[in-house]
């Protein structure tokens, strides 16, 4: 079974779906089952329930909004993708809070050239664990906020709270 369960956060109703244990989705919705059909088709044929308390990634929600920010580094994430995506979601999870870098600059931390930015664009925009791997980190070169699967005002909030201006 899936367990998900709902955090009020300032950026927005935060959905957390976890399976024995392990996050497999995260995102800024009041409804989880927007990220359940997200889901593999195997992890769905498990179906969804709603729990009062998923532990772990619930206190570290917790702990990262009274600004632990480093709490989310914490939980376990597992999430599909080739071994090139996984190495860009490695990477993402490596950017530390309070900074942004790049697209192609998150690429070359996957080993891959700066030419594979769009690569890097594309791992961020299919993310399905957010804030847990912070895609919101990630900045276009032509400047700006560029695009967030939750709207750039969640990006924004994200930011500006780990900058210590939020």
């Amino acid at each position: 079974m899936i367990e998900a369960q709902i955090l009020p956060t300032p950026a927005g109703p935060l959905a957390l779906l976890s399976h024995e244990g392990v996050l497999v989705a995260a995102g800024f919705t009041a409804d989880p089952h927007e990220m359940f059909v997200r889901l593999s088709p195997a992890l769905q044929a498990r179906g969804l329930t709603r729990v009062d308390d998923l532990g772990h990634a619930a206190q570290a929600v917790r702990d990262y909004l009274d600004g632990d920010l480093k709490a989310l580094d914490a939980v376990p994430v597992s999430q599909p993708g080739t071994p090139k995506r996984q190495r860009l979601l490695t990477a993402l999870r490596e950017v530390p809070p309070g900074s942004t870098i790049h697209y192609a600059e998150l690429a070359e931390r996957a080993g891959l050239p700066r030419t594979a930015a769009r690569a890097a664009g594309s791992a961020c925009a299919q993310n399905l664990i957010a804030p847990f791997v912070p895609c919101h980190r990630i900045l276009p070169s032509t400047g700006g906020f560029g695009g967030y699967y939750y709207g750039t005002p969640v990006k924004q909030w994200l930011l500006a709270h780990e900058a210590g201006t939020g």
